[in-house]
């Protein structure tokens, strides 16, 4: 038995890495060592796990069917065995999040300093995509994005207070073109649009009239995954693009201007999430208690799930 589970330890590490050599560094032994174990292992099932050359490694089907049930779980072994041993002292380990880019100025600022100043022995691993990866395949302990695209099995916690999506403009691209009254109007004018992620369909842009809630699919004068790179060309008066009401200090500072403002209504902004069969860890938890202290002193409001994701600026 004792074989058999330091087999799928190994097949695990070794998954993940896609290297025998880092497989075994993580795992303290031999590249060598390594290869012989997932030999083993292969061997007691039956069953190839892994195409093996001298430069690739590549999941079978059976490999890919093997990691998708035992990677979670030694996941869980692993945070289990972390939370009994550090029962009744301070929150010690690794917090691994999956991030949206988009909020990256909220972790930056008073929420995530905050929390590094008061759990000092919690080391941050923070990874950046808009891809849609699966926090526990992908070893994560939770994930922070926008809430439409959080599944509905997930717990969820907001990260940040309400956002408002604003069209914005440069005043050199107001002089040569009208401000639109109505979304509508959008077609006709140079838009600078987002899409989250390459092949994915740009940002239909939301608007509310009279309480109903619409979108507007505008002709893309350029299209990007980098919001900050949208406003430094709407700066420049190749456009206007979309982005949240925190752009309001170059609005003040006279680099761009807001239209439409009647038609954008508030909505809640990021949430932490992580499923809810998953021991979180201690590192996880002592965040989670973090953010709920931030809730119950009102730095945070929570509301309804927000609308389809659009990058606040950075």
């Amino acid at each position: 038995m004792n074989d058999e589970l330091e087999g799928m330890a190994v097949f695990v590490a070794v998954a993940e890495s896609k290297s025998l050599r880092e497989a075994g560094e993580r795992l303290g032994v031999s590249g060598s060592a390594v290869s012989q174990a997932l030999s083993k292992l292969e061997e007691r099932l039956g069953v190839t796990l892994m195409q093996r050359t001298t430069r690739s490694l590549h999941l079978t089907d059976a490999g890919e069917r093997l990691y998708a049930r035992v990677g979670p779980a030694l996941a869980e072994v692993r945070a289990a065995a972390s939370a009994v041993g550090e029962l009744g002292s301070e929150p010690r380990g690794t917090l691994r999040l999956l991030v949206s880019p988009a909020a990256a100025s909220f972790l930056g600022g008073e929420l995530m300093g905050g929390f590094v100043a008061e759990h000092r022995h919690v080391h941050l691993d923070l990874f950046f995509s808009d891809e849609p990866i699966d926090v526990v395949a992908g070893g994560y302990d939770a994930g922070i994005r926008l809430g439409e695209v959080i599944d509905k099995d997930m717990i969820a916690l907001p990260v940040s207070g309400e956002l408002r999506l604003l069209v914005v403009g440069a005043p050199s691209y107001f002089a040569r073109r009208p401000k639109p009254t109505h979304p509508r109007e959008l077609v006709e004018h140079d838009c600078i649009n987002w899409r989250p992620a390459a092949g994915a369909p740009p940002y239909r842009w939301e608007f509310t009239e009279k309480g109903r809630d619409f979108s507007v699919d505008v002709s893309a004068q350029v299209l990007t995954n980098d919001v900050a790179f949208n406003l430094r060309l709407a700066r420049a008066g190749v456009g206007i693009t979309l982005s949240d009401d925190r752009v309001r200090d170059q609005v003040a500072r006279g680099e761009l201007v807001t239209v439409l403002e009647e038609f954008s209504a508030p909505f809640p902004g990021f949430f932490l999430y992580y499923p809810q069969r998953r021991h979180a860890s201690p590192a996880l938890r002592a965040f989670i208690d973090y953010l709920r202290s931030a809730q119950t002193s009102g730095a945070m409001k929570q509301g309804r799930r927000p609308k389809p994701p659009v990058p606040p600026s950075r």
